[in-house]
């Protein structure tokens, strides 16, 4: 037996190859794809601000403050384990079922860094702030300055040509 497609299906299939591709009419998962697509190549278009290398890093919460030292200690005890993800899941479980008096020192120097954080934060809001003061005043005088040449040469350019 022969397969036979209907005759609306087969005009429905000769209207769709006229028409422009943009136009034809696409399944749901193609148009979900596209639109995909079409996000994907705004966020590309879109430079976000670079990152400056000078800027302090932020602190460590106190989770990973205790994880820097658990780290050490699961290594001695499990040397084969070679996992980033054995290590930090057991880091976890270790961290939930401490009490609060046992994660008080490591929340007190969580704060501690956080403080050198903010300092070290308002210093390099001031180095920044003061290099933008610069750059204006620097860009405001070499504009009057280059002004002030470009009008010398001319005066000058018109000096000449009154000598002739």
């Amino acid at each position: 037996m022969k397969a036979t497609r209907s005759r609306a299906a087969a005009r429905k299939d000769n209207k769709e190859a006229v028409k422009p591709v943009e136009d034809r009419i696409i399944g749901k998962r193609k148009a979900a794809l596209q639109a995909d697509k079409s996000n994907k190549k705004r966020t590309n278009n879109v430079t976000s601000a670079k990152k400056d290398p000078n800027k302090p890093k932020r602190p460590p919460t106190a989770f990973f403050v205790f994880l820097e030292e658990f780290r050490i200690i699961y290594k001695q005890e499990h040397p084969k384990v070679k996992a980033v993800s054995a290590v930090g899941k057991a880091g976890g479980e270790k961290w939930k079922s401490m009490s609060t008096a046992e994660k008080a020192p490591y929340e007190a120097k969580a704060a501690k860094r956080k403080s050198e954080y903010e300092k070290l934060m308002a210093a390099y809001n001031k180095k920044l702030e003061n290099i933008d003061d610069e750059e204006e005043a620097e860009s405001e005088t070499s504009k009057s300055q280059v002004n002030d040449k470009e009008d010398e040469e001319s005066e000058e350019d018109e000096e000449g040509e009154d000598d002739d």
